[in-house]
């Protein structure tokens, strides 16, 4: 096995998951990130002061990751349901009490209600999370907001690169707590940096992940609106999802006398995931397992025209069920308690994906390349769960993959200034992200 001796070589070897985090936890702040827009947001180390401290591979989910067994008189004794979605207390199924924010946000809007009931009952004075950055729609950008306007303007799903774990250092300067929303990857980066920066670990009030299936790059998004007839370098504004559940992407043109494209959730997303990089199918957390609380779609429900959503919330830690429950009486969440088995009929893709994944690593073991090391994520047992055709295809489609394209080569990215080089010399399609 290949030594990896910083986040660029995990990013050559194909092994990011964009969460941005070794920005945050570089001490030297020698690591840039830029959204390669066929890979999404990858680190480039600047080898010019680089103390080779490993502080940023410490901090890396991409590299490693470990779901610890906790200990709690409230956790869920079922083996199979933690197997499958990991620890959890209480599973709910609810949605955002105020009309607005239930409306205009994902599912049932619990992400912007669990925030702003933090916000307004004291427990943090910000959140950080990401939203769409205005100078450049297409893109998205990490904030701290601290008022509902501003988490209310920054509401709906975003298919497309997001770093908020670039954005950590926010919550330690802060004044007070904050509240992190992100992917699976990005509270799991989130709690790996926790551990080395006690501060950190100090001002975070509370960690909110929802559930997710891949990110797909920029690329998916640019060509998603080419091939709707729209030219990407014209848009004004872009929603994923929202406004109704599961919601219309939604584009609005600089031309404002020009009609918004408008396309439902499953011709947009059913475009855009397959751009969704090779890491993101090793990854075993699709349901937020480090999170304190972690939301996701019910999908067990039929889509109803005009639906204002509700979500699927699992309590996976006495924090989390301490917030939720106080959010529930101060009247800022509806819900009820919710049957465990809705988890499985709403997120069968999920399963079958976390179920392919030890086939996967066994495929990339075999050809010597490096891959990641995942703890408690019961891989092995949810493999054996498969039938004898898809545990085949899970090694000898990967290999086959990875011979195809290559991945058994490290992408060839050097360091120039804040700008990464491909093979070619020339620089990768994409920006610097901040």
């Amino acid at each position: 096995m290949l030594k990896l001796k910083n986040v660029q070589k995990v990013a050559a070897f194909r092994l990011c998951l964009g969460c941005g985090v070794c920005y945050s936890v570089c001490p030297a702040r020698k690591v840039q990130l830029i959204d390669v827009a066929e890979e999404g947001i990858r680190p480039f180390v600047e080898q010019d002061g680089c103390k080779a401290c490993s502080m940023c591979l410490k901090a890396c989910p991409g590299v490693h990751s470990t779901i610890a067994c906790r200990n709690s008189a409230h956790f869920l004794a079922d083996s199979r349901l933690v197997k499958r979605w990991g620890p959890f207390i209480e599973l709910w199924e609810g949605y955002s009490s105020d009309p607005e924010i239930r409306f205009k946000g994902s599912s049932g809007g619990l992400c912007t209600a669990l925030s702003l009931f933090c916000l307004e009952q004291g427990t943090a004075g910000g959140v950080l999370h990401i939203g769409s950055d205005h100078e450049k729609p297409l893109k998205n950008k990490t904030f701290r907001s601290t008022t509902r306007d501003e988490l209310i303007a920054r509401t709906g799903s975003r298919y497309a690169p997001a770093a908020p774990g670039n954005g950590l250092r926010m919550i330690e300067n802060a004044p007070d707590q904050s509240v992190f929303i992100g992917k699976p990857c990005d509270v799991a980066g989130l709690r790996l940096a926790q551990q080395i920066r006690p501060e950190l670990n100090r001002k975070t009030a509370l960690a909110v992940g929802f559930f997710c299936a891949g990110t797909p790059s920029t690329i998916g998004t640019m060509e998603f609106l080419r091939k709707n007839g729209a030219d990407p370098s014209q848009i004004a504004e872009l929603r994923y999802r929202g406004m109704g559940w599961p919601g219309m992407a939604t584009a609005h043109f600089k031309d404002n006398k020009k009609p918004p494209l408008k396309t439902t959730y499953n011709d947009s997303w059913g475009f855009i995931q397959k751009y969704r990089p090779f890491r993101c199918y090793l990854c075993p957390d699709l349901t937020a397992e480090h999170a304190d609380i972690a939301v996701g779609d019910p999908w067990y429900r039929e889509l109803g025209k005009n639906d204002p959503g509700r979500s699927l919330i699992l309590i996976r830690t006495e924090k989390g069920r301490e917030i939720f429950h106080r959010a529930m009486k101060q009247g800022y969440v509806t819900a009820e308690p919710a049957d465990p088995e809705i988890i499985y009929r709403s997120q069968k893709n999920l399963l079958s994906k976390r179920q392919a994944i030890w086939g996967r690593l066994a495929a990339m073991k075999l050809l010597g390349i490096p891959s990641p090391e995942l703890v408690g994520y019961h891989l092995f047992e949810n493999w054996m769960g498969l039938p004898l055709k898809e545990k085949i295809r899970s090694i000898v489609g990967t290999a086959r993959r990875i011979i195809q394209r290559n991945y058994f080569k490290p992408a060839k990215y050097e360091f120039n200034g804040c700008r990464g080089r491909n093979p070619n010399g020339m620089p990768p399609e994409g920006e610097e992200y901040r």
